[in-house]
């Protein structure tokens, strides 16, 4: 890819089960497991949560650009994300996200809907999940369609 930004490097042995991953660069080390929820051990991280810190941090970054292009103050936004796993009825899975966006310094809410549908165009994570997956919106409790 021309023009590559940044490029992140981790190594995983043991998959979700009995796993363990980590950055090349050692900033993040996690023990994986697969969730109690599903009938595994627990005690450890797993793909969904992982993505979901990543999806709703990188989120807030796009909300940021968005926010300074609109002039509009997004500094103290907060996300409450969700990452569901479902079986998709051929034997394999399928993911579905909710970011619940919650703007303190935006009363409006068509201006935070709007803000929250412009971060979505935005945003390397929705742009690589778009037609791939479900994804859900709130902006300060309104669904952003």
């Amino acid at each position: 890819m021309a023009n590559t930004l940044y490029t992140a490097e981790a190594h995983v042995t043991g998959g979700r089960a009995e796993g363990h991953g980590g950055t090349s660069d050692g900033a993040l080390e996690v023990d994986l497991r697969i969730p109690a929820e599903m009938g595994g051990p627990g005690g450890g991280t797993n793909p969904e949560e992982l993505f979901a810190v990543g999806y709703a941090a990188c989120f807030e970054s796009a909300l940021g650009v968005v926010g300074r292009r609109a002039k509009a103050d997004t500094s103290n936004a907060a996300i409450d994300s969700k990452v569901s796993l479902s079986p998709d009825g051929k034997g394999g899975f399928v993911l579905g996200v909710e970011l619940d966006v919650t703007l303190p310094s935006v009363s409006d809410a068509e201006t935070a809907v709007e803000l929250v549908r412009t971060a979505h165009t935005v945003c390397p994570y929705s742009n690589a999940t778009r037609g791939n997956i479900d994804v859900a919106l709130t902006a300060n409790g309104t669904p952003v369609a």
